[in-house]
């Protein structure tokens, strides 16, 4: 049964990215907007510290009276609070809950607290031990009712006298600070840290007659986009507000690049509720109300409509440091984590990373480096479709009877893609056991392969036996990667070229001018190949909520070599028939898994999530 929680801000301070994530994901009435948040949970276990955090945050308390919080009727109202229906978690069930969605749920509850409690983070971990939501009186920090910022007085006429004295103030201002005074000393800001010495007035949404009157006639919000999980909701390739996401795409990068998970988790949350929404957005209220949207995106939707662009994606574009590790992370091989490193080091282009630091690299790194250029060529279908062609050949010359689906973007629709991806099986589970290191040998040989960056053989190893959930350790490690299936990420170049054209004479080899392409061969064997499909095909969001949704909803534990149970880790098999027979086909059995898991069919056209 899932907890009835209060809506919780969860503080950064003191969590490493894993435990971070890992909370997020635990607490389903997360939000990132700490104003309408009732708990402040974190770290935390000063009244010192907690005060600290609030300002940091912007948020104006003033503590309550320790008597009137610890009385019989304070404790009362507590407990009511923690009972009301209009905030059960399974209303608010999102790592990401809609900060709008929270505030239209918090007008009109009798119930609702003006309080902000810091609360210690074991009262949440243990709560979730015990299975029901403890108290919080052992684990308060500090209690403070929330201050409403002051709004803003009419103007009130200004007499000559007055206008003078104002004149006059200001001139003296200036000579102090000519002067030297300590008003008129700055110091320069590291890159990305921001001064909140004086707070900026949040920005406000206006409305144009026009506007209000298009209000009144928006179109309903369609049933898919009430829920939290984009694995429920079809998001084509091309959608109505393209443009519009284009710049909160650009902005999340930024966050990426910088290590802000929980921007990232945010935007790639508000990315996908737009790309889901069916119609051309004309206001900044349209987005207001969209779930996993609220006012921050509503703003900048505000600011895109007023002058075609987004600031901040503008500003971000402009800034060289960001530049630098946007050129980093592009190496494959790259994280961002080893971007910012990079970065660290001194280096400021490729050129320095060859100067200084190419021993320190290891060989995928280096192909990277290597072949920068040729690896940011989008590939088009057609080239998509022969090199799977040749892939599915040389696995049918080992062994006939293999079938191939190919996956990625390319599946999803685009029209080019930044790589291969192809999975495929047979339905003699002989046939798959070994055979990626066969594939890779016959492609090397053929000339098509000129550098394996990765050859992954878990499955064969474990006798492609389907892995339990937290069973032995040496399939679950860390870092063992989102799936265990057998895989090679390969370098590919087609080996033919008009030797004439290109080496002169035609008396010398000459050098192959086809780009290197990269390309990753899966090999996943039938009973699973219905999830490595799904998995490999769909969008980053839809997977990451595709898990989400099997987790919280379903007890169960998705990734692409198959679906484990969370109560005792056994494989669930969702392929087979109703008969046990194994499933006609890989499509068919991707269906299925969607049926078992209880969600409606999306074509991969409708999972471009992003």
């Amino acid at each position: 049964m899932t907890l009835s929680f209060p809506i919780i801000f969860l503080l950064a301070t003191n969590l490493g990215s894993k435990e971070l994530q890992d909370l997020e994901e635990q607490i389903p009435t997360l939000t990132y907007d700490i104003n309408v948040a009732e708990v402040v949970l974190g770290k935390v276990f000063r009244k010192e510290r907690a005060l600290f955090e609030l300002r940091k945050h912007r948020l104006v308390t003033e503590e309550v009276d320790p008597s009137e919080a610890s009385s019989p009727a304070s404790r009362g109202r507590k407990r009511a609070k923690l009972e009301t229906p209009a905030l059960a978690s399974s209303d608010l069930d999102s790592d990401t809950a809609s900060d709008g969605e929270i505030q239209r749920r918090l007008v009109g509850s009798a119930s609702a607290s003006p309080t902000v409690r810091v609360v210690k983070l074991p009262w949440f971990t243990e709560s979730v031990k015990a299975g029901e939501v403890l108290s919080m009186d052992d684990y308060i920090v500090y209690e403070g009712r929330k201050v409403p910022r002051t709004p803003v007085q009419p103007a009130q006429p200004v007499s000559a006298d007055m206008a003078a004295q104002v004149l006059k103030r200001a001139a003296a201002d200036a000579g102090a600070l000519s002067r030297g005074s300590p008003r008129a000393t700055t110091t320069s800001q590291k890159w990305g840290e921001t001064n909140v010495s004086h707070p900026v007035r949040p920005a406000l949404l206006r409305q144009t007659t026009s506007e209000q009157e298009i209000d009144t006639q928006l179109p309903p919000i369609p049933e898919y986009l009430h829920t939290t999980y984009s694995c429920q909701r079809p998001t084509l390739v091309n959608p109505p507000n393209e443009a519009f996401i284009k710049e909160l795409t650009k902005i999340r990068t930024a966050r990426t690049l910088v290590g802000d998970h929980i921007g990232v988790r945010a935007y790639s949350s508000a990315i996908a509720t737009v790309a889901a929404y069916p119609y051309s957005i004309q206001t900044a209220q349209e987005v207001a109300r969209l779930p996993g949207c609220g006012n921050k995106i509503a703003l900048l939707f505000q600011e895109f409509k007023d002058t075609g662009q987004v600031k901040e994606a503008r500003e971000d574009e402009s800034d060289p440091k960001l530049a630098v590790l946007m050129l980093f992370y592009n190496i494959w091989g790259v994280g961002e984590t080893t971007a910012r490193d990079f970065y660290n080091r001194g280096w400021r282009d490729l050129d320095d990373i060859v100067e200084y630091g190419w021993d320190t690299l290891s060989r995928v790194q280096q192909i990277g480096v290597k072949y920068y250029d040729e690896f940011g060529l989008k590939i088009p279908r057609a080239e998509v479709e022969s090199i799977s062609a040749t892939v599915l050949a040389h696995a049918n010359a080992i062994r006939s009877g293999f079938e191939m689906v190919i996956v990625g973007g390319y599946r999803r629709g685009k029209l080019e893609s930044g790589d291969v991806d192809v999975v495929l099986s047979h339905r003699n589970a002989a046939a798959t056991q070994d055979l990626v290191g066969r594939v890779v040998v016959s492609l090397e040989r053929a000339g098509h392969i000129t550098h394996t960056l990765s050859l992954t053989t878990a499955n064969s190893e474990r006798g492609q036996a389907p892995v339990s959930w937290k069973g032995d350790d040496r399939w679950n490690r860390a870092g063992a990667g989102f799936d265990t299936l057998d895989k090679a990420l390969v370098v590919w170049q087609d080996p033919a070229w008009d030797r004439k054209g290109n080496g002169g004479d035609g008396g010398g080899p000459g050098r192959n001018p086809n780009p290197h392409r990269r390309v990753d061969v899966i090999i996943s064997p039938w009973k699973t190949a219905g999830c490595a499909v799904l998995g490999w095909t769909s969008g980053t969001t839809f997977q990451r909520d595709l898990r989400r949704y099997c987790k919280k909803e379903r007890g169960l534990k998705f990734d692409s070599s198959g679906i484990r149970s969370r109560t005792d880790g056994s494989w669930v098999d969702l392929e087979s028939g109703p008969d046990g027979s194994p499933a006609p086909d890989m499509l068919t059995a991707e269906r299925r898994v969607f049926a078992g898991l209880g969600l409606e069919y999306r074509p991969p056209e409708e999972r471009c999530t992003g």
